[in-house]
């Protein structure tokens, strides 16, 4: 998945600072009901970070199964931490 296609695809632009406060609220509605019904791991894993990024992940038991997924997220956002105190 790139990211630019993703930001286009939910938030009509690739420019964070562009998406105004409704077309944020309505893309994360949408991201979370592609996430919802998507069923490839992968894809399931790149939405699941979209919506960390913004603050609207679901918790990591509840979006995936496999231990081996959570453990990736975990990693995730422990590098999302890290980049962000920098």
């Amino acid at each position: 998945m790139n990211l630019d296609d993703q930001l286009s695809r939910y938030f009509g632009t690739t420019d964070f600072a562009a998406i105004p406060p409704d077309a944020l609220a309505a893309g994360i509605e949408r991201m979370q009901v592609d996430f919802g019904l998507e069923s490839d791991r992968g894809r399931r894993f790149a939405l699941w970070a979209l919506m960390q990024i913004f603050g609207a992940a679901p918790a990591l038991d509840v979006a995936f199964k496999n231990e081996a997924d959570r453990e990736a997220a975990r990693n995730f956002m422990d590098l999302s931490s890290a980049a962000s105190e920098d």
